[in-house]
């Protein structure tokens, strides 16, 4: 590969243009490589934990749920824990939630899911989609903070209180913290961005329209 990127940089040295072309074709090289690695790193993560017995929760989920997008993502989207539909497809933010979550991702950001990375603080779903408790999302903890490691983004959102508490260690009232950021707590050069769950803004409709202002502040890291 690297001798046909040098053949065709000489060819076109004549026109001005070899540096050019060979200083871009070894930029998008490394830059597969690095998403690659990324890929296999999280794979590597997730099969350690895929029978994850740390917390009860793994006596009523079907399945641990990953993280899942583009690893190589600026924007890190962290939400709860699955759902019901979450636990049975193995992916998150797949319901109703998730539906209106790509829309609004499209529109603010003219990104597509699979152009952002989408995981949660909690692996497996609570029955009845209760709320986390605190000894479960710590349990959970340490495979998220690696997670985000591997990730390595520039912003981290968190959707909604127990999001928030789970990456900042802390209970936040989302309502008097939202759009507003933060230091990730384990890398000072991240930030963390508060906002609404979509299921919530999917019970009180009239929170969309703060939840797309929090978004737009996304857009400089895009």
């Amino acid at each position: 590969m690297m001798n046909r990127i040098l053949a065709t940089a000489k060819a076109l040295e004549t026109l001005g243009l070899g540096e050019i072309y060979l200083t871009s074709s070894l930029e998008t090289k490394e830059n597969q490589a690095v998403r690659e690695d990324r890929n296999a790193l999280l794979s590597e993560l997730f099969s350690s934990y895929r029978d994850c017995t740390k917390c009860d929760l793994h006596r009523s989920r079907s399945q641990v749920v990953f993280g899942d997008g583009n690893p190589y993502s600026p924007i890190v989207f962290v939400g709860e824990a699955p759902g019901e539909e979450e636990d049975r497809q193995g992916r998150p933010f797949v319901g109703r939630a998730g539906q209106y979550l790509n829309r609004k991702i499209e529109e603010v950001l003219g990104l597509k899911r699979e152009e952002v990375y989408i995981t949660n603080v909690c692996k497996c779903r609570p029955p009845s989609n209760r709320k986390p408790t605190q000894p479960e999302i710590r349990a959970c903890f340490p495979y998220l903070r690696k997670e985000l490691e591997i990730l390595s983004p520039r912003v981290i959102c968190c959707l909604g209180a127990t999001a928030a508490e789970g990456i900042l260690g802390k209970n936040i009232p989302v309502t008097k913290a939202r759009g507003k950021f933060f230091a990730y707590p384990y890398d000072s050069s991240v930030k963390v961005l508060l906002t609404y769950h979509p299921a919530y803004i999917l019970r009180n409709p009239r929170a969309d329209e703060q939840f797309t202002e929090d978004l737009e502040r996304l857009r400089d890291f895009v």
